[in-house]
């Protein structure tokens, strides 16, 4: 479902997010890595699994939400932070998938494949082929299912310290393009998802806006959507609590803590092809349609 507060958003954000993109991210902190990488050379299996979730969990304590490129309060942020969410806890084995052939990355785990102190890390990002345009920039079409799954490892040092590989894991990234290749059914399944597929729709529709100048061309002053009309507020969110599920591979433990929510719609928005197609499909719509109101 596309909502009006989303579609505001997108709007007013069309400028600045050509600079800084829309992100969401649910990482640890600093010293709860300190604290993890501490844990992580004393746990053993006497105490049997639960025992040692329990210990990382409470090692790595709360884990800080941090939305930029759009307001923390809108409706637009608690969608890209729900998806992020989901998506870890089907990584990670905390809850099963809706759909059958979709394993948890700690299901695909083998033993003894030496990932020590590594850590998966996942993240959504917008999954698109060239848009379609007419020949005068007047008609366009999004093309593609719109969301896909991205993967990098990261290793934590002798200091507790997070540091990107530039690398995926063969399993990471596995996991990832199978989240990929699901993604519409998931999507049919869990309204997370689907509504994550509708922002992103939004956001490129609010960089093609800005981008191409269409409210100056259609000659079209819109002060509700661009300002007026104010936005539903929510709660922001900050944090969460840590919740461990790993397993032993080999001698060391897999464990996956972090990833987001990464949209550049104008990167989205550069990528066109013109279709002489859209010229007859924007006309049959300019035909058909007598009018526009809008009841608050």
């Amino acid at each position: 479902m596309l909502t009006l507060d989303d579609l505001l958003v997108a709007l007013r954000v069309a400028e600045d997010a050509n600079r800084t993109g829309i992100s969401c991210s649910i990482d640890p902190t600093p010293a709860g890595l300190q604290r993890m990488q501490q844990l992580s050379g004393q746990l053993t299996a006497r105490g049997g699994p639960r025992a040692a979730a329990r210990q990382m969990e409470e090692a790595v304590g709360d884990q800080a939400i941090t939305v930029t490129g759009i307001p923390d309060t809108s409706h637009f942020a608690r969608v890209i932070v729900a998806a992020d969410f989901r998506m870890k806890r089907l990584a990670m084995d905390l809850e099963p998938a809706p759909i059958d052939g979709l394993p948890s990355f700690l299901d695909m785990v083998s033993g003894g494949r030496g990932l020590h102190n590594m850590m998966p890390r996942w993240w959504l990002a917008p999954n698109y082929e060239p848009l379609r345009r007419d020949a005068d920039g007047l008609a366009w079409e999004l093309r593609g299912q719109g969301v896909k799954c991205e993967t990098e490892q990261d290793f934590l040092n002798n200091a507790g310290q997070r540091q990107h590989t530039g690398q995926a894991d063969p399993l990471a990234q596995k996991w990832a393009d199978n989240f990929t290749e699901k993604f519409d059914e998931l999507a049919r399944e869990d309204s997370a998802f689907g509504a994550l597929r509708n922002v992103m729709d939004l956001a490129v529709v609010g960089a093609l806006v800005a981008k191409e100048g269409l409210l100056e061309r259609s000659g079209l002053e819109a002060p509700q959507l661009l300002s007026q009309q104010p936005v539903e507020e929510y709660p922001v969110p900050r944090r969460v609590a840590s919740q461990a599920s790993f397993v032993k591979a080999g001698r060391n433990w897999v464990i996956s803590v972090s990833g987001g929510v990464q949209i550049f719609p104008w990167q989205v928005a550069d990528r066109t092809e013109v279709s002489a197609d859209l010229v007859a499909a924007r006309q049959q719509d300019t035909t058909a349609t007598t009018g526009w109101y809008w009841q608050p």
